[in-house]
């Protein structure tokens, strides 16, 4: 068991990683063009794909759900995750003053474990 967690969570680390790599270069090109709250929104619409797939086939490849069930399941779990974001960020951008990558970078940061909680507990359960 304890060998199923390190693996699920190295490969979540990383696929997670790649993803919030995605979502903070879309963030970046769009930001001085866009609002920035709506470029969040777009780096994270980029990035949901690329997470969902990587999390199925490789955080939590012996999920015992469903395809479309782990897929709606997620889309919960990751919009929670981006409702945590965005909410971090506005504070850390709007009421704190902070530059917008560092404000996006903590925000993810917080949401990434609310994700994974419901990622294994729920959306991936075994």
């Amino acid at each position: 068991m304890k060998r199923v967690w390190l693996h699920s969570g190295v490969w979540f680390g990383l696929v997670g990683a790649s993803a919030a790599l995605t979502h903070m270069g879309v963030f970046a090109l769009l930001r001085h063009h866009w609002w920035p709250e709506l470029a969040n929104v777009a780096g994270f619409v980029v990035a949901f794909g690329l997470s969902f797939v990587g999390h199925r086939w490789l955080s939590f490849a012996d999920s015992a759900t469903a395809l479309g069930q782990s897929f709606r399941r997620f889309a919960v779990t990751a919009l929670a995750g981006f409702a945590c974001n965005e909410a971090a960020f506005v504070l850390f951008y709007r009421l704190l003053n902070w530059p917008s990558l560092l404000a996006l970078f903590l925000a993810m940061v917080i949401a990434a474990g609310q994700t994974f909680v419901f990622s294994r507990f729920w959306a991936f359960r075994r």
